[in-house]
């Protein structure tokens, strides 16, 4: 399992034991009772606060995923490609899996990233979603350079399976994080002059097409593609999709770093969180 053991002893993911992690992903939605019914029923998180015009879903009483009602437009080129949630174990994914096939749900990709294990699949407004699991830190390769290596090799379906408990689904665990989140850009060269030269996040692999950052070693908390929205511009107000993005502080000194980097850059404080918008117009806000 890819878990570590911060000072206070208790498990944590790899993800987030860094100095930053991604929180909540927030999403506007046309369907508001759809997607909600779909990402408890269907992705498996437990609904934990409904409200007019919102849902918050997540595992183990922590918010995973905000739904916010009153899209005003639809998405364009540029938002989200994916929201990345992250099982405790490899166990969790493939009971995830075998879920998955009982209910029926398609599956858009099934990928070994060395690094990772990864599943693929959209939800009903057209939103990506990434469930996955982490190999062990220790167990990551590397290039010849100390990188990261990272690849897109064909996940064995049949052999993850074979790892999954009968019996009923639960839902997703306690444990259960978000992971990442990989954004559609306009320019990748753009995105890395934000997130890493003004936000300071570090960049831990390209791609054709793609910029991969991260805090504290981890492979990724933050990617942004030009697959199939080079030179998209900026986002429309109130689009579906999209709407924000937590950034989660470790501790006091690491959101305190972080907030004076987002001020400089240009963003301001909204109802005491420090708030930036990208140049697509995603929004990060920062939490401690």
């Amino acid at each position: 399992m890819t878990l570590v053991r911060d000072e206070a002893k208790s498990v944590r993911l790899e993800a987030h034991d860094a100095p930053y992690h991604i929180g909540a992903v927030t999403l506007r939605a046309r369907d508001l009772p759809r997607l909600t019914a779909y990402y408890r029923d269907a992705i498996g998180l437990k609904l934990l606060r409904e409200a007019p015009g919102l849902a918050e879903l997540g595992a183990g009483g922590a918010v995973l995923v905000r739904l916010v009602a009153g899209a005003a437009a639809p998405p364009s080129a540029a938002g989200l490609f994916h929201l990345a949630l992250l099982l405790p174990s490899r166990r969790d994914l493939a009971d995830w899996l075998r879920h998955a096939a009982e209910a029926g749900l398609r599956l858009e990709g099934a990928s070994d990233h060395l690094v990772s294990e990864a599943l693929y699949l959209s939800d009903p407004e057209g939103n990506g979603i990434e469930i996955y699991r982490d190999r062990p830190r220790a167990e990551w390769p590397h290039r010849p350079d100390g990188g990261i290596a990272m690849a897109t090799e064909r996940l064995d379906l049949d052999r993850l399976l074979a790892d999954s408990a009968p019996g009923a689904y639960a839902g997703m665990p306690e444990g259960t994080g978000m992971g990442h989140i990989h954004l559609r850009v306009g320019d990748t060269a753009a995105a890395e002059a934000f997130y890493r030269d003004l936000l300071g996040f570090d960049l831990m692999v390209r791609y054709p097409g793609a910029s991969f950052l991260a805090s504290g070693g981890y492979h990724h908390h933050i990617a942004g593609n030009v697959w199939g929205s080079r030179g998209a511009g900026p986002r429309a107000a109130g689009e579906a999709g999209l709407d924000s993005f937590e950034v989660v502080a470790r501790d006091a000194s690491d959101f305190a770093a972080m907030r004076a980097r987002i001020l400089a850059a240009g963003g301001e404080e909204i109802d005491g969180a420090p708030t930036i918008i990208d140049p697509w117009r995603n929004r990060l806000v920062l939490v401690g």
